[in-house]
């Protein structure tokens, strides 16, 4: 595929295809994602669409990331391209313009070179260039045509050709009293090579941090058999294998560590600046860096479900679903085709008819030594209306550039998105960086989100052992899976209290657990006003002890004995915020976002959360059911569009879904992250800011590039139509034309790629 034509034409086909729901053609990789009908998918369902894009002249296969088909894939198929291939285009484009020129010195006497002047060599180089390095050109042109979707072929195909047949008919049939201008399909020939080869290049660059990704997966693992260790593919590996990570090693694919303790490297993956400390029962996913000591661990995930290659699906799926804006351009960009060469006959036939009868004086008078039939420099002349008109004509096909348009927005999507995906945030699609780009209210979830998530202890009632509340509610608080359990828990270890034999545990659902514990008898832990309904006394002291803590957002909980009616002592947990949280919101205020905390939690923690981020009182809601999240999201959509929502949890999901915009963090639920529109890997809240900062960049590079591809069509068609000639002698030659049109292609993806060098 070349242009934008080439991806309208494309997913037209596959959409008139028998059961496909859906296609998106991506340029920039030159991909398809094809959604199939479940009830009328076949064994073999993309035979068809493969069979269907043959017929058009596009060879296709099926991607397989099954298997042993390593995330690697992407690359390795450019590879298998062969950059030989390009660089032998690129020698020959450059031998085609270095003859073209020698023969115009040669023609003008400046170069003693005789036999390049002769004009049946000019037609015979003419000939071999045509039948061999602009072969494909002109058999894919005319098999766009064919099949009703011209493209850029096409009309490159038609300006070589009809100049080429032109000059043969003058050489032929000197009577006629046409110029030949061999040298020019030779000289476009040369620019159109050479153009597409640095457009490749470019386009490369482009999917550069794609495969940077691929790259944190290495090719293979040690694998531990018995006593021995062997070498094995990634591929091979399977779920429950023990493998050995060496220092230096990168993770092979998700694992957990069995035995040894080391420090890694997960900046490439989440953006992580602090290295992580592993240990036994850790979890690591495929590509962090072992620093360290060596380490055993078992294979929990193949190599094709590992973190890396799902992130790497995320953002190739990213860059196949395309911004609302590229629908619009790959829309346009399939008529322009047809428009160009209707323009291009209009042109001809004007010229060729009125234009010179209209302006005489723009027919250069023909220097006495030149005889019909003999070798001109199209562009440096026309001495008859039809010559004017061919020439004209064939500028009007060369100078136009539908693969501008084509490229303009599916390079800055793809430069964007990875250059995200290498800071740890994932956008799920082009349509989702123009949502982020275009947000104006962003709502957040308390818990997990603002909060690290993870309650610890605060402080012990001041007239209690710490260490006999704490041992007795971490023994009782073991028995459940309440999210305070971890932090009494965690603070029982950092003591090294063991835990106490406990039997007949009851929970009671939102109040509480009690239990006969070792040595104490019937023991209760829970909220205090619970223990008061059952009658147990607290002091003044503990009570006003009790409201400050809870004043400053801490959850306290109560310690009691059966045999006691005075309360043993009270325990203050709380949920401390981000370290970046404040920082984040900051900048968020700063990029003119409106900010608001839906929470489910109660109100004065949230309140006091409120007041160290700096949240006014009316951005805040507290206590809220995730029905009440969605309806406060859908209100706000209703004021002001677009809406975005930042959460983790489970009850998030709905309002995530709800949002134009949902974003979940990375350490949240899975439903989260598969619900939400952006993903943010790893623990960092500021993240959030770069990503809608990048966004806005992004479309700031989309609008820029098609705001070039069409005023570059809109100038350069007029001028090659003949428009500045009557008035001015300009004129524009077939080969500034298309070199014009190499540029215009190369400068939309430069412009693209400069997008990963801003700050």
């Amino acid at each position: 595929m070349k242009c934008g034509g080439c991806v309208r034409s494309v997913e037209q086909r596959l959409l008139a295809q028998p059961g496909v729901r859906q296609a998106s053609v991506n340029l920039l990789n030159r991909t398809a994602w094809v959604g199939l009908d479940p009830e009328a998918v076949t064994a073999e369902p993309a035979q068809p669409l493969i069979e269907a894009l043959a017929a058009m002249g596009y060879a296709a296969a099926v991607r397989n990331l099954d298997g042993d088909d390593r995330p690697l894939s992407l690359e390795e198929r450019r590879q298998q391209q062969g950059w030989w291939q390009r660089w032998r285009q690129l020698m020959v484009a450059l031998l085609l313009l270095l003859f073209s020129v020698s023969g115009h010195l040669a023609e003008a006497g400046e170069l003693p070179l005789a036999p390049l002047a002769d004009i049946r060599l000019h037609a015979l180089v003419a000939t071999a260039a045509l039948l061999l390095p602009g072969r494909p050109i002109l058999a894919q042109g005319w098999r766009s045509a064919w099949a009703g979707a011209p493209g850029m072929d096409t009309l490159v195909g038609l300006g070589m050709g009809s100049a080429y047949l032109a000059s043969l008919v003058a050489l032929l049939w000197p009577a006629v009293g046409w110029q030949c201008f061999f040298n020019e399909p030779v000289m476009l020939l040369g620019f159109v090579l050479m153009g597409r080869f640095l457009e490749e290049r470019a386009r490369f660059r482009t999917g550069r941090a794609l495969h940077e990704l691929a790259r944190l997966q290495p090719d293979e693992a040690l694998l531990v058999l018995g006593d021995r260790v062997e070498s094995v593919r990634v591929g091979a590996l399977r779920p429950g294998d023990r493998l050995r990570l060496l220092p230096g090693d990168r993770v092979p694919v998700d694992s957990r560590v069995l035995d040894g303790q080391s420090t890694l490297d997960v900046s490439s993956l989440t953006g992580e600046p602090l290295p992580l400390l592993a240990a036994a029962g850790q979890e690591l996913a495929a590509g962090a860096l072992n620093l360290q000591s060596s380490l055993e661990l078992e294979v929990l995930r193949p190599g094709r479900e590992s973190a890396v290659a799902r992130i790497i699906a995320l953002v190739e799926g990213a860059q196949a679903r395309k911004a609302p804006i590229q629908t619009l351009t790959d829309r346009v960009a399939g008529r322009f085709s047809v428009v160009v060469m209707l323009l291009a006959a209009a042109t001809f036939l004007f010229w060729w008819l009125i234009g010179a009868q209209l302006w005489p004086h723009v027919l250069s008078a023909a220097p006495s030594m030149h005889q019909h039939g003999g070798h001109r420099s199209l562009g440096l002349g026309a001495e008859t209306p039809f010559v004017l008109g061919l020439q004209l004509s064939i500028a009007v096909l060369v100078v136009a550039c539908p693969c501008a348009l084509g490229l303009a927005t599916p390079t800055a999507i793809t430069v964007g998105s990875g250059r995200a995906a290498r800071s740890g945030v994932l956008f799920r699609g082009g349509d989702v960086i123009e949502a982020a780009s275009r947000l104006r209210t962003l709502f957040f979830d308390k818990t997990g989100t603002l909060t690290v998530g993870r309650p610890t202890v605060r402080a012990v009632d001041p007239g209690a052992s710490e260490a006999v509340l704490i041992q007795l509610a971490a023994s009782l608080e073991a028995q459940t899976r309440h999210p305070l359990a971890h932090a009494l828990l965690q603070r029982a270890q950092q003591l090294e209290l063991p835990l106490l034999d406990v039997r007949e545990a009851r929970t009671l659902a939102g109040d509480g657990v009690s239990a006969e514990v070792e040595g104490h008898g019937l023991c209760r832990v829970g909220r205090p006003a619970w223990l008061l309904e059952d009658g147990v006394a607290i002091a003044k002291e503990q009570r006003r002890w009790w409201t400050e803590q809870e004043a400053q957002g801490a959850t306290v909980v109560a310690v009691a004995l059966a045999g006691s009616s005075q309360l043993q002592g009270l325990i203050a947990l709380e949920d401390q915020a981000r370290d970046d949280a404040q920082g984040a919101l900051a900048q968020l205020r700063a990029m003119g976002l409106a900010l608001g905390l839906l929470s489910g939690d109660r109100q004065s923690p949230v309140r006091h959360l409120a007041a160290q981020l700096g949240l006014p009182p009316e951005e805040l809601a507290w206590e809220l059911l995730p029905q009440q999240k969605l309806e406060r999201i859908d209100q706000a959509r209703r004021d002001s569009s677009p809406v975005g929502m930042v959460g983790d949890g489970i009850n998030d999901a709905p309002a995530l879904a709800a949002a134009d915009l949902g974003i979940a963090v990375g350490t949240g639920t899975q439903i989260a992250i598969d619900t939400a529109d952006l993903v943010v890997l790893g623990e960092r809240l500021e993240a959030i800011p770069m990503a809608l900062r990048l966004a806005r960049r992004t479309m700031a590079k989309v609008r820029q590039n098609l705001i070039w591809a069409f005023g570059y069509n809109l100038v350069v068609l007029p001028i090659a139509a003949g428009v500045l000639l009557p008035g001015f002698g300009v004129v524009l030659s077939p080969p500034l034309a298309a070199l014009l049109m190499a540029m215009s292609s190369i400068t939309v993806v430069v412009n693209a790629l400069l997008l990963g060098r801003d700050d």
